[in-house]
């Protein structure tokens, strides 16, 4: 059968328009999926931005955003000392031209990142925590990129925001270090897609996460609150010789940045013992990270910036802490342990360091018979707080402190030459056998005192304000015989039992270090003390914040 020529013709361009147009349909259905599907992803990656949390799939080390690479959300003891490097991309995470095709932007080179850099810092408008020191750092390396540009292929960063999510352990809190820009989905995406990220939007990141570090660096080693040095006056470069920016340049030169960043914290035995305990603890959490830390985590906390704001030597040094009511003496690898008196709540004993440099015996004159027996008796019976008002104290011949009413100071008067009276130069009317006086702004220092035994009391704070030693005399002879000079200890010894006034100078200053810790670390537990003047609780409320805040007192 032969095909109608005229019909065969007719169905020829036909057919070809019909498969153009079946072509065409095709090509803009897949385009259109293509747009939905990246548009889909987009909206998602927002969302997920504002929450946190990156697009990779449930078990991707990315998936919590910040604090999601410390144990996958839990701050394990081992994370700290991790050395972590970029999280390869998950299942759901594999190379789709469509989003490249879609997101991509103009390469960015180190020069536009310098340049965003350095006009972000100049305009003054991102909130950071220390920004004098975030542009000298920059400015001393003439604004490079620090994380988001080099050759390490971002494992510095990876590195620093390690750390960031691990603060807990070291009894910090994430909100003082950015989380809400430091997500880990835009670090992921400038690292292993650079050009879908505006240079505006790296050097954004790279000067908070630069801000961050700063900002842990100084907390570690200052405090976050330390009232001698604010952030401010830190900022400034007014807060000693410690520089943060200094060892963040010696950390980014570093094979391992944690540890340079890490080595900020104090170096005293308490500290030490807190963090450990803290860093087991935290991670040892079975919640997120930002699981609010409980009342012992928080008193942890609370001691940890104590011991930030002091100088406290524990190779070689004194430290008296007044809630446990003890005084210890650090030397040549041993500790002296003498039981203290301190402050009573209305005459707190405030924290402080200084120096020891000497002390003295029988540090109180002793007032002459005829001034004791026909001014001083007078002058007591018609005012009983004259004695205390003037630091007198009165003695029997035994040598035993009294504390006389009326009626027995009438008594003493009628017969005076049993007794006799000592003029203190200080906060206590009696200041025993020796004193040891060291340069504070509160006259206060540490000494001896007749009454011993008031040390048999389990809370002792009983002064108005000044140390009280047991065993003073024993606390002197140590301090000479560590000062190379044991040969004194007898002339000592002498001075004390004839009661003759005699100054002892040390060869070398002895560091002092009065501070208030609620709790510490005895052979592995963490042991809390009574907070004696309810300071816990004000610094608690400034660390966490008044929807945070949680008992810390026993």
């Amino acid at each position: 059968m032969k095909k109608n020529p005229i019909l065969s013709d007719q169905y020829k361009p036909a057919s070809t328009a019909n498969t153009l147009l079946l072509v065409c349909l095709f090509l803009v259905v897949l385009l259109f999926a293509l747009i939905t599907g990246t548009s889909a992803r987009a909206d998602t990656n927002v969302n997920s931005h504002a929450a946190g949390k990156s697009l990779l799939s449930f078990n991707s080390p990315l998936e919590r955003g910040y604090g999601g690479l410390c144990g996958g959300g839990v701050c394990s003891p081992q994370c700290i000392t991790y050395k972590h490097t970029p999280p390869p991309l998950s299942r759901g995470e594999s190379h789709n031209p469509s989003r490249e095709l879609f997101f991509k932007v103009l390469p960015t080179n180190n020069a536009d990142l310098s340049t965003e850099i350095r006009q972000q810092l100049a305009a003054g408008k991102l909130a950071l925590n220390f920004p004098a020191s975030t542009a000298s750092f920059y400015l001393q390396q003439n604004f490079k990129a620090n994380w988001v540009a080099g050759s390490n292929n971002g494992k510095q960063a990876w590195a620093a925001m390690l750390m960031m999510d691990c603060v807990l352990q070291f009894g910090l809190t994430h909100e003082a270090y950015h989380p809400n820009e430091l997500l880990y989905t835009t670090l992921h995406d400038i690292l292993e897609r650079p050009n879908t990220v505006p240079a505006d939007r790296q050097a954004r990141y790279d000067i908070m996460l630069t801000d961050a570090i700063l900002t842990f660096i100084n907390h570690l080693h200052y405090g976050k609150l330390n009232p001698q040095y604010p952030a401010a006056k830190i900022d400034l470069d007014k807060a000693g010789s410690f520089k943060a920016v200094a060892l963040l340049k010696q950390a980014m030169q570093s094979t391992d940045l944690m540890e340079v960043v890490l080595s900020a914290q104090p170096k005293n035995a308490w500290y030490n013992q807190l963090q450990y305990q803290m860093h087991l603890l935290t991670g040892l959490y079975q919640e997120d990270c930002y699981e609010t830390p409980e009342a012992l985590i928080r008193k942890m906390a609370i001691n940890m910036e104590r011991l930030r704001w002091a100088d406290v030597d524990t190779l070689n040094g004194i430290q008296v802490n007044i809630p446990s009511y003890v005084l210890n003496f650090y030397h040549a690898s041993s500790i002296d342990t003498f039981r203290v008196i301190v402050g009573k709540p209305g005459n707190p004993t405030p924290s402080l360091q200084s120096r020891i440099k000497y002390f003295t015996t029988a540090p109180e004159p002793k007032v002459p018979a005829k001034i004791f027996a026909n001014e001083l008796l007078p002058k007591a019976i018609k005012d009983v707080n004259y004695l205390a008002a003037n630091n007198y104290a009165i003695y029997n011949y035994e040598g035993e402190l009294i504390h006389p009413n009326k009626e027995y100071l009438i008594k003493i008067k009628q017969r005076p030459g049993r007794y006799y009276a000592r003029q203190s130069s200080g906060c206590d009317n009696a200041l025993g056998a020796v004193v040891f006086r060291f340069t504070n702004v509160y006259n206060i220092y540490l000494q001896d005192t007749p009454e011993q035994k008031l040390f048999g009391k389990p809370e002792r704070a009983l002064s108005l304000g000044c140390v009280r030693v047991q065993f003073a005399d024993k606390l002197a002879a140590a301090l000479l015989q560590n000062d190379g000079s044991a040969d004194k200890v007898a002339a000592m010894q002498k001075a004390i039992n004839a009661y003759q006034t005699k100054t002892f100078y040390l060869k070398k200053a002895v560091p002092l270090a009065i501070t208030y810790l609620t709790c510490q670390v005895k052979n592995g537990e963490v042991v809390t003390y009574k907070d004696i003047y309810n300071l816990d609780a004000s610094l608690e409320l400034a660390l966490y914040g008044a929807n945070k805040a949680v008992a810390t007192t026993r």
